[in-house]
């Protein structure tokens, strides 16, 4: 029976889902064309005998996200945007049929989390049934179907220790940049704040209303299903982004890791047509900037916050 609540819908596993997602996955694929690469199915509909919504959830891996958008426009699909996942194309048809397309770039570490995923929940049962009690669970409390800071429903979002718990028993250890969702990562967002950057001076962090500000992005960075890194970028006009905050924790420095977070950021930025991006570089950071293309550059803050004199204004371009 078909458990409906508050517009949440949760159905018994239907063996007609795979079968589906093989119809739908060729319109997909002869719509992208050669810039398909490869399309899976993923989600609870993928797992046999977990329960879950009945929309079928694809992954389309292909060469050019932003050349796919107008193919997957042209069949019916909507166009939803990145949601809290960087660089994430994300796509929608409603109708006798439900889909939630994924679309990313080849080498994205969501491929291979959500196919590792699905596939520990299909060789291991006892981890399937966990998730659908999870499922039961999260639909009787009333909380669950109100929204937080996000636009997700507190039923996804308290999904998400049970994931990273999984995640980490497949070994996935890829990194991979989020924008602050659930209450994990608001936390630890917040861990990070304080204890680098405010304790040092010991006050309690001044700007958590940039939490809910739209020209305000905390990320937080993954390294497989462990928080490693935090960082907070404000999305100026006229094409320019700050770097306000970027920190690894102190155990995960000197490995590289700094040098693909802030890569990530920066070819997010330019995905969205960002020409520069700037940051207000300590002493013992200018370095590492430098290495990574960063010169000396005005920082230009027209909101004029009060910086630390000893830091100096550094920048990069992105665009060229």
């Amino acid at each position: 029976m078909t458990d409906k609540t508050n517009n949440i819908e949760v159905a018994p596993y239907d063996p007609r889902w795979p079968k589906i997602f093989a119809f739908e996955a060729a319109i997909i694929k002869e719509a992208l064309g050669d810039n398909c690469i490869d399309i899976h199915h993923i989600g609870s509909t993928s797992v046999p005998g977990l329960v879950a919504k009945p929309k079928i959830d694809i992954i389309a891996v292909v060469k050019d996200p932003i050349k796919a958008i107008p193919n997957l426009e042209a069949i019916g699909l909507t166009y939803k945007g990145e949601y809290n996942i960087l660089m994430h194309y994300g796509f929608s048809k409603r109708g006798d049929v439900d889909i939630n397309l994924h679309v990313y770039e080849t080498g994205h570490p969501e491929i291979e989390l959500n196919i590792l995923f699905r596939d520990y929940l299909r060789k291991n049962l006892s981890a399937r049934d966990e998730y659908a009690a999870l499922k039961e669970r999260l639909l009787q409390d009333d909380s669950s179907f109100e929204k937080d800071k996000s636009s997700f429903r507190r039923y996804t979002l308290r999904k998400g220790d049970f994931i990273r718990k999984i995640l980490k028993e497949t070994g996935f250890s890829s990194l991979r940049v989020l924008k602050c969702t659930d209450s994990t990562e608001w936390s630890a967002a917040k861990n990070f704040r304080q204890k680098y950057f405010f304790d040092n001076v010991s006050i309690s962090d001044p700007y958590t209303w940039t939490f809910d500000h739209p020209s305000h992005v905390h990320l937080i960075c993954y390294q497989g299903s462990e928080i490693i890194g935090y960082a907070h970028i404000q999305l100026w006009t006229e094409a320019r982004a700050a770097i306000r905050i970027i920190v690894l924790d102190q155990k995960q420095r000197n490995q590289g890791l700094g040098r693909q977070f802030l890569d990530c950021i920066e070819k997010w930025l330019k995905r969205q047509n960002y020409k520069s991006i700037h940051a207000e570089a300590s002493p013992e950071a200018v370095t590492f900037y430098k290495k990574l293309g960063y010169t000396s550059m005005p920082f230009n803050d027209p909101d004029s916050h009060e910086s630390d004199p000893r830091d100096i204004p550094m920048g990069k371009m992105l665009c060229v």
